[in-house]
């Protein structure tokens, strides 16, 4: 995970995967990133492949304590599979997703 600051937000890049093998690492740093920053907290999911109901649950918690520390996540690059998982879920009526710029106009 590879996180940067722009003026007003943070972006953290996610691997290729968001499951149970990886939340446990995962965790800690999408947390420490809300505590630590200001603005919004961008998760690019660009590279994302592989989600699971425990990736699920790591981005409804950062979610949770993000909107606590009075920031606010956004999802970036969400591959098309992945928004399929979110609708489904009826997560992305929760959590912000950045459409790309071509499918908005």
């Amino acid at each position: 995970m590879r996180s940067r600051r722009i003026p007003g937000r943070q972006v953290v890049n996610v691997g290729s995967r968001l499951d149970g093998g990886t939340v446990a690492g995962l965790r800690p740093r999408l947390h420490e990133a809300v505590d630590r920053g200001e603005g919004d907290l961008v998760v690019d999911l660009s590279g994302l492949e592989m989600i699971d109901a425990a990736g699920l649950g790591v981005l409804v918690g950062t979610h949770r304590r993000a909107l606590r520390a009075e920031r606010r996540l956004v999802l970036r690059g969400v591959p098309p599979r992945v928004m399929r998982v979110l609708a489904i879920t009826r997560l992305h009526r929760v959590i912000a997703v950045e459409m790309p710029e071509a499918a908005v106009a």
